[in-house]
C-alpha cells in the first residue's frame, strides 16, 4: 500500500498502548503518527492541515474522557474517523459515542484480525462495531415496542443496502455484493439517513435493529 493510513492512539494505559502499537506495527499499511494519554493531550496534537485518517479513542481517561474529546474534535473536524475503544459495555457509553458520530466501536479484548478489519472498514467509508454491541441493541429492543409510524418506507435496494450496512460491510463491499457503483451505495445510504432521521451510520444501525428492519 503506497499511502499508509495515519493513525493516532488515545489511551491512558501505557501498557495497553504499547501492546496496541505492537499489533498495529504488524499491519504494514498503518503509520502511527501520534499517541496521547488523555483527551486534552489529543486535542492539542490535532493539526487541521495534517489530520489522521483514523483515531483509536479510549472512553475512560483522566483529565478529559473520550466522550468529551470526541465531541470537541468532531465539532472542529466533522470528517474525522474515530473508533471508540473501551473495556466497558454500559449502555450510556455506547449510546453517547454513537450519538456523537464515531465510525466504529471496539471492545478492548479484540484480536489482530478484528482490529485489522475495523480499521480497513472505517477507512473505506464503512462503520464497524464489536459483536458485544449486539447485546446492547438487544437490550434496547426489549425496552420498547417499535411503532409502525417510526419505520420509514424503503425501496428494495435501500432494504438490501441497510441489511449490508448492519452486517458491517464497507461501501465498496456493498457495491460488489449488490453489483452497483459505490456512488449508488452512497446515494442509498444518504436516503436511509434522511428517511430514518439518523445523523450517522452507527445511529442508523441502532435504529434499524431496534425497529427490526434487518435480520441479524
Amino acid at each position: 500500500m503506497t499511502n499508509k493510513i495515519k493513525l493516532i492512539i488515545v489511551d491512558d494505559h501505557e501498557i495497553f498502548r504499547n501492546g496496541l502499537k505492537m499489533v498495529l506495527n504488524r499491519l504494514k499499511y498503518i503509520d502511527i503518527v501520534g499517541e496521547a494519554e488523555n483527551g486534552s493531550e489529543f486535542l492539542q496534537m490535532l493539526d487541521a492541515d495534517n489530520l489522521p485518517d483514523i483515531v483509536l479513542m479510549d472512553i475512560e481517561m483522566p483529565q478529559m474522557n473520550g466522550i468529551d474529546a470526541t465531541r470537541l474534535a468532531l465539532e472542529k473536524h466533522p470528517d474525522l474517523r474515530i473508533i471508540a475503544l473501551t473495556m466497558f459495555n454500559e449502555d450510556e457509553y455506547i449510546q453517547n459515542m454513537i450519538d456523537l458520530g464515531v465510525k466504529g466501536f471496539l471492545i478492548k479484548n479484540i484480536n489482530k484480525e478484528t482490529l485489522d478489519r475495523a480499521i480497513q472498514t472505517v477507512n473505506n467509508g464503512g462503520s464497524f462495531y464489536s459483536e458485544e454491541l449486539f447485546s446492547f441493541f438487544t437490550r434496547q429492543l426489549s425496552k420498547e415496542t417499535p411503532k409502525k409510524s417510526d419505520i420509514p418506507e424503503l425501496t428494495r435496494r435501500e432494504k438490501e443496502t441497510l441489511q449490508l450496512i448492519c452486517e458491517g460491510l464497507s461501501n465498496s463491499e456493498i457495491a460488489d455484493a449488490l453489483y452497483i457503483s459505490e456512488r449508488t451505495v452512497i446515494g442509498h445510504k444518504s436516503n436511509l439517513l434522511a428517511k430514518s432521521g439518523c445523523k450517522n451510520t452507527l445511529s442508523l444501525v441502532s435504529f434499524a435493529i431496534k425497529n427490526k428492519m434487518v435480520v441479524i
